[in-house]
C-alpha cells in the first residue's frame, strides 16, 4: 500500500528543507506557543541586528532562525512522509464508470456521481467505483491496492466478509454491490486524508503538555522581563554601571534558552510519526486520539479464533471406546470425512492416512452416498448398501449428544467410556467429534484448536506492562477454559453473545478502565463503538468499519497487541522527550547566566564577582557562552529529529521500569550531555575565531 520512505531519502529532505521555510509563515507559526514565541525572538532580534550590527548579534539571529527551521523540518519530516503514502493511495484514483443499476436496467455512469443508496454491477475485471457492501453474489477481489497483499479475497453478500472499497478489483464472478460512501468521503479519501495529517487533532495528553509548555513559557517570559529592572539596581548598589549586557540579542537568548524549545520544536512530529508507524503496519486510525488511547489501555478483548489460536481445529488422536481397535475407528472416522471439505475433515482424512496409512479407496466407488454436514443434524458420514456379500453400513460422526441421540434412536447405547473420553477432550480444551457404525459407536476423535506459537509470550509482556487480556469464545466453559490457561490469558467469556462483550466493556469502562477490541460482524458493531480502541476487519461488514476507530486492512485480528505496543511507544518517546527537553535547560543556566552577571558585585582590582563560580564549565567569554548555549539548542533538536519519527526503543515493561528508565537515560542523560555539548561548541567557535 505505501512505500518504504527512509529517513535518508534525499527527495523526502530536499522537500522537507523546502517546507521548512515554507512553514515560516506567521499562520503557521502561532499554532505552536512556545516556537512562536522563539518566531517573535527572531523578528526582534533580527531588527536589534540591522539596528546596531555586529558579529555576534548576527550569529544570535542567524541561530534563532536556524532553531525555527530545524523545529519545522521535524514537522516537514514527518508530515512528508505522509504525503508520500497519500501520493501512493492518490495514483490509485481511476476514473472509471459505474454500471448502475435503475428500474432493473444498467446505465453508465462516472463513479464520482454515484451516491450512498445506489446500486451497481462488477464483473470480472472491473474496477470497483465506491465504497460498498455486496447485496447480491460473490466474487474474488484484488485488494492489493489498499492492503499490499497481493493474494484476491473472497467478498460476498449476507455474511461479515461484504464490505468492498472502491479503487479494489474484482477478479472473478459477479456481484451486485449498494453504495454506502458519498463523493469524496469514500474509505480511500479517509486515507489519504489521515495520512497527509490533515484530520489530525491534537490528543488530550498532547493538549494537557502542550499546556504545561505554555505555562512554563509564560513563566520564563516574566523571569526574563523582569531582568533589566533587576540588573539595573544591582549595577546601581555595585556601583558598577554597564557591566552587564541585556541587549535584545541577549535577553532573546536566555529566553530562547530557558524554554522548553526542544520539545516544543518536535511535539508534533511525535504526534504525527505515531499515525505514520500504524500505517506502516497496514492500520489507519480515524483519529490520533485512537492511537494514544492504544497506549492507555488496561483491557483488551480478544476473540479465540483466528487470534489466539490458528482457527482451524486439527484432529490429533483417535479414542476407540473398549474392544474396538484404532484402525477400525481410524478407518471409519476417513470414510465418513471424505466428502466432509472443511479444515477438520481434511485434518481426519490425513490423520488416518499418517498413522494407518488409510487411503480413500473405496471412496470413489459410485454405490457410496455421502451424508453431509447440516447445522439441524450436526453430523455428517456415508451410508454404503449391501453389495456382493458385504453387509450395509451405515456410519456417522459428529458433535457428542448428536451422535448419542441417533445411536440410541437406532437402539444402541452410549458407551460410558466415549463419555469419559468426550469430558476429558473438552476439559483439555478440545473437541471430541463421536463416530459411530450404525448403533454402534466405535470411539471419539479428538480435534485440538492449536494455540499460535509465542502467543503465551506476548500475553506475559502485556501483563508486566499492566494490561489484563480477556479471551471472548463461543466455546463451551470448559473448553474455553482450558485453551485459556493454555494462552495464558487472564480471563475468559465464554459461549459470548454480542451482548455479552457489549456489556463486560460497559463494565471495565465504569470502574475506569481504557479497552480495546476487534471485530469484523455487524453484531461486532456497538461493542467497537463502545470500546475505547476498536479495530475493526477491512475484511468486514461496513457497519463494523464505520464503528471502529481503526481499520486493520490486513484483516490479522493479532494486530491489536501490536497497536498498543504502538500507542505505548508514542507515549514513552514524547515522555522521554520531554524530560530530556527540561533537563537540558540546567546546563543553559550556568552557561548563560554566569555569562551575563558574573563580573557583577566584583570586588576591587577584579574583573570576576561571585557568580562567576556558576561557570563550572569555564567558556571562553561571555559572548562565546551566549552563543554556545544557543547552538546547541538549536543542534539538539536536528539530533532527536530521527529519534521523534521511529519513537523510542520499546520494552513490555511495567509503567514503574519506564518510569526509572525515563529518567535515567533522558533525565539524568539530558541533564549531562548539554555540558559537554555547550563546551564543545565553545571550543570550535574559538578554535574558528567566531568570538
Amino acid at each position: 500500500m505505501k512505500p518504504k520512505t527512509s529517513l535518508l531519502d534525499p527527495a523526502l529532505l530536499r522537500q522537507a528543507a523546502l517546507d521548512s521555510f515554507l512553514k515560516l509563515d506567521p499562520r503557521v507559526q502561532w499554532k505552536n506557543p512556545v516556537m512562536f514565541v522563539v518566531y517573535i525572538g527572531a523578528i526582534l532580534t533580527a531588527l536589534a541586528t540591522v539596528r546596531a550590527f555586529s558579529g555576534f548579534n548576527l550569529q544570535i539571529t542567524l541561530w534563532l532562525w536556524f532553531t525555527l527551521l530545524f523545529a519545522n523540518f521535524a514537522e516537514a519530516m514527518a508530515e512528508g512522509r505522509g504525503k508520500a503514502q497519500a501520493a501512493t493511495l492518490r495514483g490509485m484514483r481511476t476514473k472509471t464508470h459505474a454500471r448502475k443499476l435503475v428500474g432493473g436496467r444498467e446505465e453508465s455512469v462516472a463513479a464520482g456521481e454515484l451516491a450512498a443508496g445506489d446500486t451497481v454491477v462488477c464483473e470480472a475485471g472491473d474496477i470497483i467505483p465506491a465504497d460498498g457492501e455486496v447485496i447480491e453474489g460473490i466474487a474474488s477481489v484484488n485488494e492489493s491496492a489498499i492492503t499490499g497483499e497481493s493474494a484476491p479475497v473472497i467478498r460476498e453478500s449476507g455474511g461479515d466478509r461484504s464490505a468492498v472499497t472502491g479503487g479494489t478489483q474484482v477478479i472473478s464472478d459477479r456481484v451486485v454491490i449498494r453504495i454506502t460512501s458519498e463523493p469524496g468521503n469514500t474509505f480511500l479519501d479517509r486515507m489519504i486524508s489521515m495520512v497527509e495529517g490533515a484530520q489530525r487533532q491534537k490528543t488530550p495528553n498532547e493538549i494537557a503538555l502542550g499546556i504545561l509548555l505554555v505555562s512554563l513559557t509564560a513563566l520564563f517570559i516574566l523571569a526574563v522581563a523582569t531582568l533589566p529592572a533587576f540588573t539595573s539596581y544591582s549595577e546601581s548598589a555595585a556601583g558598577q554601571s554597564g557591566v552587564v549586557n541585556l541587549s535584545i540579542p541577549v535577553l532573546v537568548s536566555l529566553l530562547v534558552c530557558l524554554i522548553p524549545t526542544t520539545i516544543g520544536g518536535l511535539l508534533s512530529a511525535i504526534g504525527i510519526s505515531g499515525i505514520d508507524r500504524l500505517v506502516r503496519r497496514n492500520v489507519l486510525a480515524t483519529s490520533g486520539r485512537a492511537v494514544e488511547a492504544a497506549g492507555d489501555i488496561d483491557v483488551l478483548l480478544l476473540d479465540k479464533t483466528g487470534t489466539i489460536t490458528l482457527g482451524n481445529r486439527m484432529a490429533s488422536d483417535f479414542i476407540p471406546v473398549e474392544g474396538i481397535t484404532q484402525a477400525l475407528l481410524a478407518d471409519a472416522a476417513q470414510l465418513s470425512s471424505l466428502a466432509d471439505e472443511t479444515p477438520e475433515g481434511r485434518s481426519i482424512v490425513v490423520l488416518a492416512k499418517e498413522k494407518y496409512g488409510l487411503r480413500g479407496r473405496e471412496v470413489a466407488e459410485p454405490h457410496a452416498v455421502f451424508v453431509p454436514f447440516t447445522a439441524q443434524s450436526r453430523m455428517s458420514g456415508v451410508d454404503f448398501p449391501a453389495r456382493d456379500g458385504a453387509p450395509a453400513r451405515s456410519i456417522r460422526k459428529g458433535a457428542a449428544q448428536s451422535v448419542q441421540d441417533y445411536v440410541e434412536s437406532l437402539g444402541g447405547c452410549f458407551p460410558k467410556s466415549a463419555a469419559k473420553a468426550v469430558e476429558d477432550i473438552s476439559h483439555r480444551g478440545g473437541t471430541p467429534l463421536v463416530v459411530a457404525e450404525g448403533a454402534q459407536v466405535l470411539g471419539v476423535i479428538e480435534l485440538k484448536d492449536v494455540v499460535k506459537g509465542g502467543i503465551k509470550e506476548r500475553f506475559m509482556h502485556l501483563r508486566k506492562m499492566g494490561i489484563r487480556t480477556v479471551m471472548v469464545t463461543g466455546d463451551n466453559p470448559l473448553t474455553a477454559a482450558a485453551i485459556a490457561a493454555e494462552a495464558g490469558v487472564d480471563d475468559f467469556m465464554a459461549q459470548a453473545t454480542p451482548e455479552d462483550k457489549l456489556r463486560r466493556i460497559r463494565q471495565e469502562q465504569t470502574e475506569g478502565r481504557l479497552v480495546a477490541m476487534t471485530g469484523d460482524g455487524t453484531n461486532d458493531a456497538p461493542a467497537l463503538a463502545q470500546a475505547d480502541v476498536g479495530v475493526a476487519m477491512n475484511t468486514g461488514t461496513q457497519a463494523a468499519r464505520e464503528a471502529g476507530n481503526m481499520v486493520d486492512l490486513d484483516s490479522n485480528p493479532t494486530k491489536l497487541i501490536e497497536i498498543v505496543e504502538i500507542g505505548k511507544q508514542l507515549l514513552m518517546t514524547r515522555g522521554a522527550l520531554t524530560t530530556f527537553s527540561i533537563a537540558n535547560d540546567v546546563a543553559k543556566y550556568f552557561a548563560i547566566l554566569p555569562a551575563l552577571f558574573g563580573s557583577l558585585y566584583a570586588v576591587a582590582g577584579s574583573t570576576q564577582g561571585p557568580l562567576q563560580a556558576l561557570n563550572v564549565m569555564h567558556l571562553h567569554s561571555p559572548e562565546s557562552a551566549i552563543l554556545s548555549a544557543v547552538i546547541f539548542n538549536a543542534l539538539i533538536i536536528v539530533a532527536l529529529i530521527p529519534l521523534s519519527l521511529k519513537g523510542i526503543a520499546y520494552r513490555a515493561v511495567g509503567a514503574a521500569q519506564v518510569l526509572r528508565r525515563n529518567v535515567l537515560i533522558y533525565g539524568v542523560g539530558g541533564l549531562l550531555a548539554p555540558f559537554a555539548g555547550i563546551k564543545l561548541v565553545d571550543l570550535l567557535l574559538v578554535a574558528v575565531h567566531l568570538v
